[in-house]
C-alpha cells in the first residue's frame, strides 16, 4: 500500500483516550533515561528495524516516543520523526492489550505532539492497518509513493523478520 497523509489541523476525538485513562493506562512521552528498558521491551516483542527507529526516538529532546503504561508495565508504544521528518511510527502494543483502545490512544498523542513540534500534515509510511487509518484519520493515499524511502533498505542477513 502507498503511504497516507493525515491532517494534523483537523485531528478527530477519539473515545479512546478517556477509555485507556480509566482503566489506569498512562500514554506519556517516553524519558531517554527509560531507553534502556523501552528498547528490550520493543526488541521483544516486534524487530529490530523498530527497535533502530525507537532509538531514533528516544535521541531526539523532546523526545517522539510515546509509551502507554499501567502499573509500571510498558503496554505499547508510537514514535514519529524516526524514518524520516514529519512520518507517523513505528507503533505497536504487546498482543495480549490490543483491542482495548490503547493503539488509538498512543496513534491519537503521537499525532497530536506532530501537531503540536509544527507539523500541519503528517505521514504513514508503509501503513499496516490501511482502512483503520483511512476511517478515523480521513487519510489520504499519497500517489507513488511505494515502496518510498524503504526501497532498498539493508536487512539483517540473521533474520528474516527485518
Amino acid at each position: 500500500m502507498s503511504d497516507l497523509l493525515v491532517r494534523l489541523y483537523d485531528l478527530p476525538v477519539f473515545e479512546a483516550e478517556e477509555k485507556v485513562r480509566s482503566a489506569g493506562i498512562v500514554v506519556r512521552r517516553g524519558l531517554s533515561f527509560e531507553r534502556h528498558v523501552i528498547l528490550d521491551w520493543i526488541r521483544k516483542h516486534f524487530s529490530e528495524p523498530w527497535v533502530s527507529e525507537a532509538a531514533m526516538a528516544l535521541s531526539q529532546q523532546p523526545t517522539t516516543i510515546y509509551v502507554a503504561v499501567r502499573d509500571n508495565a510498558l503496554l505499547g508504544f508510537a514514535c514519529y520523526d524516526t524514518s524520516a521528518k514529519g512520518f507517523f511510527g513505528p507503533t505497536g502494543v504487546d498482543e495480549a492489550q490490543r483491542g482495548n483502545g490503547i493503539g488509538e490512544a498512543l496513534l491519537i498523542a503521537t499525532l497530536k505532539g506532530m501537531r503540536e513540534a509544527g507539523y500541519a500534515y503528517g505521514v504513514i509510511g508503509d501503513p499496516g492497518p490501511v482502512a483503520f487509518y483511512q476511517k478515523r484519520l480521513d487519510a489520504l493515499e499519497i500517489p507513488k509513493s511505494k515502496p518510498g524511502i524503504y526501497a532498498g533498505m539493508l536487512r539483517s542477513k540473521a533474520s528474516t523478520s527485518d
